[in-house]
């Protein structure tokens, strides 16, 4: 029993640990709204989601959307984040989301006290 409990822990750990081999990053970063949409090329698994603000946001909302390649039925929003008092935002995606060709997420938030912003979204 211990046995299975420690393999189970270990798959875990790993499942959730960072993979550095074969690792895609994308960035984006600006003081004006953010109108940010990555386009996969090929399939693709992301992780994470990081925005970093110089000051807390102001009114408005960030979202996250998929625009789906199959179509717009399958059109999602992953994210809507109320940002008057964010400075970070952090979105981990366990199990990761399963981008395939052609599908995009798009970005969008109105920066309307132009913070300075740091984008990042993380995959594999």
């Amino acid at each position: 029993m211990k046995k299975w409990v420690i393999i189970i822990l270990c798959v875990l750990f790993l499942a959730s640990a960072p993979v550095w081999a074969g690792s895609k990053v994308w960035t984006d970063t600006g003081a004006g709204n953010i109108a940010k949409t990555i386009t996969f090329t090929g399939p693709a698994l992301v992780t994470d989601v990081r925005l970093h603000l110089s000051a807390a946001g102001g009114a408005n909302n960030l979202t996250v959307t998929l625009d789906s390649a199959r179509g717009p039925v399958y059109d999602v929003v992953f994210v809507t984040q109320d940002m008057t008092s964010q400075t970070d935002c952090v979105f981990r995606y366990n199990p990761p989301l399963d981008m395939r060709t052609d599908d995009k997420i798009i970005f969008a938030w109105t920066n309307g006290s132009s913070r300075t912003y740091g984008l990042e979204v993380l995959g594999r």
